[in-house]
């Protein structure tokens, strides 16, 4: 099981460098409009452009947090799973905020099911 949380870690923190780039990096481009719903006029004002490379500073340290924990610390699950439940609540909130319910599932499954196995690990 431990394998599986590590991998399954893994593609979160992938998950949110994806998330980075496309806030960070490809703040412009048409993948951010279609996966943000925004329209690229939206997205060439510059106060949106600046909120969101903020944003994905946030993404990309989520990210990293997580990849430092399994690789730097002999018991990484109690940070791993605090990360994982900040995650789960700002799909959450992400999702009600929005009004678009997708967003927990898109951003939030993976957190869900990499919780769900570490509370199963901390409890045998």
């Amino acid at each position: 099981m431990n394998t599986l949380i590590i991998i399954l870690s893994i593609l979160v923190a992938l998950e949110f460098f994806f998330i980075m780039y496309l806030e960070t990096f490809a703040t412009t481009s048409s993948r951010t409009a279609k996966t943000f719903s925004m329209s690229k006029d939206d997205l060439e004002n510059e106060k949106i452009r600046t909120l969101l490379k903020n944003q994905g500073i946030y993404n990309g340290l989520i990210g990293l947090g997580i990849l430092y924990l399994l690789i730097f610390t002999k018991n990484y699950n109690g940070g791993l799973l605090a990360i994982m439940i900040y995650i789960i609540l700002v799909a959450l909130y992400g999702s009600f905020s929005s009004g678009n319910k997708s967003i927990f599932f898109k951003q939030g499954t993976l957190a869900v099911i990499v919780a769900i196995l570490l509370l199963i690990q901390l409890t045998i």
